[in-house]
């Protein structure tokens, strides 16, 4: 009879599902849309907190009108990683959020990895290198170049943190999104005194408390009950960054599944008992939000690059589809850098896309199209070689995410990863995972050992009409592109820098 709200607040749009526990079946969905804020220099990614409260309060309503918010018993709220809010001592937004995507912090990360002995030690203490995408660099950026607003700080959340704050009024952090800080020993699951000291010795005392991932952050306060007309007793849970949430959402709780995830950036991630620290540092050695550790690789540029290039042409997404698989695999030896937004992993920050092979033959919008969807799928693959190096090997990929709703997509990833790739029946996996944890954390309250499977089983689903198999032929072909693009990847960094200055 128990219905639970899940929220994803993702960089383009917030989307809202509701999870029928009885029926364990989605029985309402909606999304709403917010903006990146423009004009800023090259590598500044910035967007209004406000805006998410905003969307966020909006599918609430568009999702309750569908169904009896009487039986409504709890929210679970996924964000985007990595987002840096900082509030005053009254919980008011100082400036807007720096976020995952941001690489202005190059010169911050530098400064950190050199008081922490280096990047090798960073990693021994607390399980990761300081890469610009993450949390900590921003605040030391704050810190360097907007002092007047690092005075008022006083608060540090992340984006999902900020929603939980929104619903609840309550500070609060739990190990999974707080392990994507760089300011956690993601072995202890506790605050890393090196890495705090190495900004602020203050900042210790700005950092939220850390619960567990299967806690309830608080009620839902009195005014946003109000305001959707729900009861009060409605609980919210810890909630979790997108990828730990897309983890729940796609039954990546357990050893042994791999999830890929393809939208504005792209993840590959799985499950594992114990933590999986890359002592290279490409692979972050994020906690779940489960109890676990979820070894995860991000790549910064995906539908991005796709989605440029289909607006480029003109095309819908059906054209886009039509003229990718009008070329045959490898595209005619033309293999794109998708670096577009800079790089996470690799870790090129400053470095921008670069096309090998045009010609007077693959100079066409099929060709450009091709190449677009293999070369970010070959940018995920590199980030896969290095998980099963550290043992992480896949034997099956799920698939979530606007890529994954392609059916040609599918078949490039299958041959570029060289395993089969399933899509899910609820593509919305971190809305999904959200309302999941809200229905495990409300049930720990009278069972504190109850197993998240017992609400992913049953709920979660692959679409076996979406299965991909590899084909051999194909798989070779882009093994000798991948070994090309890793090429094109090594040859260009040194010019990278250079080349951005002409940005400026």
């Amino acid at each position: 009879m128990s219905l639970y709200l899940g929220i994803d607040s993702g960089t383009q749009s917030v989307k809202a599902v509701v999870l029928d526990l009885e029926t364990r079946r989605v029985i309402a969905e909606a999304r709403a849309p917010h903006t990146l804020i423009a004009g800023l220099p090259v590598g500044h990614m910035e967007q209004h907190p406000h805006e998410w409260t905003q969307a966020m309060d909006r599918v609430i309503g568009e999702v309750l009108a569908k169904v009896d918010r009487s039986r409504v018993r709890g929210i679970g709220v996924s964000g985007q990683q990595h987002g840096f809010v900082p509030l005053d001592a009254d919980g008011q937004v100082i400036r807007p959020a720096k976020l995952w995507c941001d690489t202005s912090t190059v010169a911050e990360c530098a400064i950190l990895t050199r008081k922490l002995g280096g990047e090798k030690a960073a990693i021994r203490k607390a399980g990761l290198a300081f890469l610009p995408g993450f949390t900590a660099p921003k605040i030391l950026w704050l810190k360097r170049h907007e002092p007047a607003n690092y005075r008022r700080l006083r608060h540090v959340l992340l984006p999902h943190d900020y929603l939980n704050f929104h619903l609840t009024g309550k500070y609060f952090m739990e190990p999974g999104d707080a392990s994507g800080t760089a300011l956690l020993d993601v072995r202890q699951r506790r605050w890393s005194a090196a890495a705090i000291a190495a900004i602020d010795r203050n900042l210790a005392d700005w950092l939220p408390p850390l619960g567990n991932s299967g806690d309830i952050v608080g009620p839902i306060s009195p005014a946003r009950a109000a305001a959707y007309g729900l009861s009060p007793d409605v609980i919210v849970s810890a909630g979790g960054g997108d990828n730990m949430m897309g983890a729940i959402g796609t039954g990546n709780v357990t050893p042994g599944v791999v999830t890929a995830s393809f939208g504005t950036s792209g993840t590959i991630y799985a499950f594992a008992r114990q933590p999986v620290v890359d002592p290279q540092g490409e692979i972050a050695a994020f906690c779940s939000s489960t109890g676990g550790w979820l070894p995860l690789l991000c790549t910064m540029n995906v539908t991005t690059v796709t989605e440029q290039v289909r607006s480029l042409f003109g095309q819908d997404h059906a054209a886009l589809e039509s003229a990718v698989a009008s070329v045959p695999a490898g595209a005619g030896g033309l293999v794109l850098l998708p670096y577009l937004a800079g790089e996470r992993t690799p870790n090129v920050p400053a470095g921008s896309g670069a096309w090998l092979g045009l010609n007077g033959k693959t100079f066409t919008a099929a060709h450009l199209a091709r190449s677009a969807m293999e070369g970010v799928t070959l940018g995920m693959n590199y980030g896969l070689r290095r998980l099963a190096d550290l043992g992480v090997k896949a034997k099956e990929i799920r698939v979530t995410g606007g890529g994954a709703r392609s059916a040609v997509w599918r078949q490039i990833m299958a041959d570029v990863f060289g395993v089969p790739v399933v899509a899910m029946v609820e593509d919305e996996g971190a809305a999904l995972g959200g309302a999941i944890q809200a229905a495990w954390a409300q049930a720990r309250q009278a069972r504190p050992k109850a197993a998240i499977t017992e609400f992913t089983t049953g709920v979660v689903a692959v679409d076996e009409s979406t299965r991909c198999i590899p084909d051999r032929t194909r798989v070779a072909r882009y093994r000798e592109l991948q070994a090309l693009q890793d090429q094109l990847s090594l040859s260009l960094r040194p010019v990278f820098a250079r080349q951005r200055k002409l940005t400026d």
